[in-house]
């Protein structure tokens, strides 16, 4: 049902506008280092990849360019955040040594398309004030712009490129789903990705992403809406950061909603969906929760075959992302497994019983 799905309460982080592209590629040092024993790792060290460390200063880092510092958080959000972050910087790592096997780049040019993109619709002294304020220069986000596109390069050779759909498989599938190519109906094809202000019991997104507070939320739906416009899917957002625990393995989607049923919806997801074009997000925000609102078709009523071409565009879609979704995750599984890591912040927090001492000083949290 589409009521429950586009107003069910979740949690997000507090990512900002600006940094977005920066969530999980802040920069570590690209070299190789040995491991230190374990017996011998300092304290700053929080992990060690295949030798290369990553230290408490690069996730403090990330943490800085990925929250919202006029909001204070719990130790506990914050070694949570910090764990997540960690574990991003972690497959990272990952990703960018196999991109050195691979002897793949990163163009000077896509960066700098990168960098204007995220500048878009932002005045220069707003953008320069922003990496101040968050101790980030321009050559910092130039870098993890970089690390990031690299890491995606890895993706689309190692995943995307390896993915195909046969038309047997296309065939095989509206034979098995006919009913659904029967549109009783006017209906919109629509998926979402939610936004809520409350600490949910379950998460169900890949990335275990909640957010607890209104301003958490408000600013979770600027970063996505930021990532949107720097063209990360809508399929992976979801994914990723929607805290609808329905949807969100689905990449949101939502399948037909009929006319009849957005009608009775409350107005603001009614008006997020109706007359809107194909590929079209709007946001409809109710009681402090927040839901995208993706149009992914707009289907007159009627029966669909296989001899109209949107039908056939339509299975091949759902065939790749069922096939991407799980080759993708099978894959990160695969490098992860085969890398020699050793998360020393987990272990620590785990025999202190989830307490640092001296964790969050305000100097590394700009608070």
């Amino acid at each position: 049902m589409l009521e429950p799905r586009l107003t069910s309460c979740r949690r997000y982080c507090h990512l900002v506008v600006v940094l977005s592209a920066l969530a999980a590629t802040c920069c570590t040092a690209c070299g190789s280092r040995p491991a230190t024993p374990a017996a011998t790792v300092s304290a700053d060290t929080w992990a060690v990849v295949d030798g290369q460390k990553i230290t408490r200063e690069d996730v403090d880092k990330a943490f800085r360019r990925t929250r919202d510092t006029s909001q204070t958080l719990s130790e506990e959000e914050t070694l949570t955040a910090e764990l997540s972050l960690l574990n991003d910087l972690i497959v990272q790592e990952i990703l960018l040594a196999r991109a050195r096997t691979l002897k793949l780049e990163v163009a000077q040019s896509e960066i700098d398309t990168a960098y204007a993109e995220a500048k878009k619709n932002i005045t220069d002294d707003a953008f320069q004030q922003e990496l101040t304020r968050r101790r980030v220069t321009p050559a910092d986000m130039r870098e993890g712009l970089r690390r990031e596109r690299l890491a995606q390069k890895v993706i689309d050779q190692e995943v995307q490129s390896k993915i195909a759909v046969t038309d047997q498989e296309v065939s095989d599938f509206f034979g098995a789903n006919r009913a659904q190519f029967n549109v009783a109906e006017e209906s919109y094809h629509l998926a979402q990705i939610v936004v809520t202000p409350v600490r949910d019991a379950q998460v169900g997104n890949a990335s275990g992403d909640d957010a607890t507070t209104p301003q958490q939320a408000a600013a979770k739906v600027q970063l996505l809406m930021e990532r949107l416009k720097a063209g990360v899917s809508f399929r992976d957002l979801a994914i990723g950061y929607s805290e609808d625990p329905e949807s969100s393995p689905r990449g949101g989607d939502l399948g037909l909603v009929p006319v009849s049923r957005l009608k009775q919806a409350p107005p603001p997801l009614r008006d997020a969906a109706l007359n809107k074009a194909p590929g079209s997000v709007s946001v409809a925000s109710i009681g402090g929760a927040h839901t995208l609102v993706l149009v992914v078709a707009h289907e007159p009523a009627g029966q669909r075959d296989l001899s109209m071409p949107e039908v056939r565009v339509r299975i091949t879609d759902t065939l790749r992302a069922r096939k991407e979704q799980l080759l993708r995750a099978a894959y990160l599984t695969a490098v992860r497994s085969d890398a020699v890591v050793v998360n020393y912040l987990a272990r620590r927090l785990v025999e202190s019983k989830g307490t640092m001492p001296s964790l969050q000083p305000a100097a590394s949290r700009g608070r």
